[in-house]
């Protein structure tokens, strides 16, 4: 048992604790089998984090999906990880959000040597449990180490707060099912104005701006989205005036220019290229000319050799990609197109909507900060077969080359050196077993996208096997490249999942797997294999090899087909290269787009800040105050009262008068009225000027202008003194006090 010393937290509120939302904490069991198959962000955190839902939900409509948000208890992180019925434990498809600042892991506003001991302790408990915990949760864990208070930033308590956090980020690397990233992370990629709130945080412990809030939303929505999108793997890129500055025909090769913009574009091709992206290029140039450049500047971080091919003539370049695509054996949908003309990107996007196409800036000193917010460059496993995959390509291009100048294609296969070598599934290789549900389109049979933890549960189980699958040749080591998932049912073994990286089809490779199944089924005594095939948009290779095995029965169940293949005869099953039949067209009828989400570069350009997260998030209920002549607003404070209620109630019309508590409102909103209020007027207001039943919108707007004006006192003054003169006497002040500031104007 993983010893906790519970924090002792001062009162942060006037009720004597954090503000919650009580009813939107406590799931029923209806709820939560209702979100079972929803995608759920699980939020767990040592101060009151509900401010980051509206961000969450923003985001959903964004991804036109159902994001259901739920909330562990309060700083009750060990908690959430030990329960088996806990918020992280529950969450079946999504994303466990665990928010922890260090200081909240002592005594809440102390920095004496005993609570700085007591932190110390705590973050070495958390990392215990995260250790042991993660793993084994359905859905990931992104742990985010958020920013110090003021005064933790100050003095001793920033050191140490650098120390506790570098430790438990590195007592828990390489942990599966797991990522941590600290405050400085989250500051590079959403820098925001203010992240600090300090009346939050002594009304209510919320530490942090809504700008800093949306922030944190976006980066785990960008993490979510990582994890769990078809993977892109190619990049193809233009020359002029995109790889370098210049247009190489016109200017010469010699001529064109390496600036700052272009120097950050080819480093960050070469990033992914080790992250396993393939580059190429696509431009409209004469090729020898785009050579010579490259040969000319030297100090291009980018070479030739870092392409796996190239399109460099003077056809449409919609045209170019998709030969690129049957050349790499990819489809459309797996490439990236960078280009710095509008035009170009125009054409490629209305003739191949499939491949995501990105704009460069108009002005080159926003390409790197433009290419950064690009959600689609973000690669969060990197396996030892993604930084190899280049190298393949290579050989794949060598592989073809000779099979179509050899002589005789079966003198060349036995040549050919292949040794394809099946094992049970080592920890090792987990991460990469994932991946190959993940990334693996064309030769698999069910297109199942499995998690390591998924997978993990599947070699618990003694009913369930897992194999994968290295290759080699003569022309090189190709690495893990395929994944065997079967089941032992009472009279066959079912394949549940066969998967086969394209890198290495048409070689034979897969018929040496079935021959390896066919041997498993025979050693535990069963007649038959079975294989099961779902068709997808991309997956007709894996088909056209189960249906020209000899010998198959085929049936239908439920809209798939499922193969059933003599366990004998598997095994002396052989690979005839004019009848295998394994490649497919990367163009065609059935290549239409699954992506849940593809305008990767709209969103760069118009979401790609947390101020513009915020200022959206915001604008979607501040145009929509009561038009009533009884609600509309009356004043300007209103009318600002109005927007800011619309948004924390997500209630288009609120009226002038409205109750706050009555429009749905509640605790912890109204301690974020509060904020909104000090943010938007400068005017501190309490609890009590709020939490009344029979206090309005225009009630609350008086007593804002009221405080503006200096104090309810001078206020009530100003009043009397008016109550008291005559309508003549108040005019004549009115045009004093008019004149007087057009006099100051």
């Amino acid at each position: 048992m993983v010893k906790w010393i519970q924090p002792g937290y001062e009162a942060a509120s006037q009720s004597g604790g954090p503000i919650r939302n009580v009813t939107e904490d406590q799931p029923t069991q209806e709820s939560r089998r209702q979100a079972a198959k929803a995608v759920r962000f699980a939020v767990g955190a040592t101060f009151t984090a509900e401010p980051a839902a509206p961000a969450l939900r923003f985001w959903s409509k964004r991804f036109k999906g159902d994001f259901e948000v739920r909330f562990a208890p309060y700083n009750q992180l060990l908690q959430t990880l030990h329960d088996p019925a806990g918020e992280f434990a529950a969450n079946a498809s999504g994303l466990n959000l665990m928010l922890a600042r260090i200081e909240d892991l002592g005594q809440f506003g102390r920095l004496d040597e005993g609570s700085l001991r007591l932190i110390g302790e705590n973050v070495d408990h958390l990392a215990e449990a995260l250790a042991a915990a993660a793993p084994g949760f359905a859905s990931p864990v992104l742990l985010v180490v958020c920013a110090p208070s003021a005064a933790f930033q100050s003095g001793p308590g920033a050191a140490f707060h650098q120390e506790q956090a570098a430790k438990l980020k590195a007592a828990l690397e390489g942990i599966r099912n797991l990522a941590v990233t600290g405050w400085q992370d989250l500051d590079a990629a959403y820098p925001v104005s203010a992240a600090i709130n300090e009346e939050g945080e002594r009304l209510g412990r919320i530490p942090y701006t809504d700008e800093y809030f949306a922030a944190l939303a976006t980066a785990a929505v960008r993490h979510w989205d990582a994890l769990t999108r078809p993977p892109y793997k190619a990049i193809a890129v233009d020359c002029d005036n995109t790889l370098w500055a210049g247009i190489c025909g016109e200017d010469g090769p010699e001529h064109v220019r390496l600036d700052l913009a272009h120097l950050g574009l080819q480093e960050l091709l070469l990033k992914q290229r080790d992250a396993g992206m393939v580059l190429t290029m696509v431009s409209k140039n004469n090729e020898r000319d785009v050579l010579e450049t490259f040969a000319a500047h030297p100090e291009f971080p980018l070479r030739p050799e870092h392409f796996a091919a190239w399109r460099i003539n003077w056809q449409p370049k919609e045209d170019n990609l998709a030969d690129l695509a049957g050349e790499l054996n990819l489809g459309l949908d797996s490439f990236i197109f960078i280009d710095d003309n509008p035009k170009e990107c125009a054409e490629v996007s209305d003739a191949a909507p499939e491949v995501l196409t990105i704009p460069l800036p108009a002005d080159p000193a926003q390409t790197r900060a433009f290419l950064e917010r690009i959600w689609a460059f973000d690669h969060p496993v990197i396996t030892e077969e993604d930084r190899k995959r280049s190298e393949s390509y290579a050989k794949g291009r060598d592989f073809a080359s000779e099979v179509r100048s050899a002589a005789s294609l079966d003198d060349f296969i036995a040549k050919l050196g292949l040794a394809v070598n099946v094992t049970a599934l080592r920890p090792e290789t987990l991460p990469r077993a994932a991946q190959l549900t993940q990334r693996t389109n064309q030769f698999n049979t069910t297109t199942i996208r499995r998690t390591e933890a998924g997978i993990e549960r599947l070699i618990d189980d003694p009913a369930w096997q897992v194999y994968t699958a290295t290759v080699a040749d003569r022309f090189g080591e190709y690495g893990v490249t395929a994944l065997l998932v079967m089941e032992r049912r009472e009279s066959e073994l079912r394949i549940d999942s066969f998967m086969l990286s394209c890198r290495v089809l048409g070689r034979g490779v897969e018929h040496q797997i079935m021959r390896f199944a066919g041997r498993a089924a025979f050693d535990l005594g069963l007649e038959t294999v079975a294989v099961d095939y779902t068709a997808s948009a991309r997956n007709a290779p894996a088909s056209q090899f189960l249906d020209s095995i000899p010998g198959g029965r085929v049936e239908s169940v439920n809209g798939s087909r499922k193969y059933r293949f003599n366990a004998a005869g598997l095994q002396s099953l052989t690979w005839s290269p004019a009848a295998s039949g394994t490649g497919q067209s990367a163009r065609g009828p059935h290549q239409a787009p699954v992506r849940r989400f593809s305008d990767y570069a709209a969103l760069a350009t118009g979401l790609g800040t947390a101020k513009q997260v915020l200022d959206a998030l915001r604008s979607e209920f501040s145009g929509g105050a009561s038009t009533a002549a009884e609600g509309a607003p009356a004043t300007e404070t209103e009318a600002r009262l109005t927007r800011i209620w619309a948004e924390l109630l997500r209630r288009p019309q609120p009226a002038a008068a409205d109750n706050f508590f009555d429009l749905g409102g509640h605790s912890l909103l109204a301690v974020l009225l509060l904020m909104r209020i000090k943010e938007e007027f400068g005017v501190e207001l309490s609890v009590d000027d709020v939490y009344s039943a029979t206090l309005t919108l225009s009630g609350l707007a008086g007593m804002i202008d009221a405080a503006m004006l200096g104090g309810d006192d001078e206020y009530e003054q100003l009043v009397r003194k008016l109550e008291g003169m005559s309508d003549e006497e108040v005019q004549a002040l009115l045009e004093q006090a008019e004149s007087e500031q057009q006099a100051l104007e």
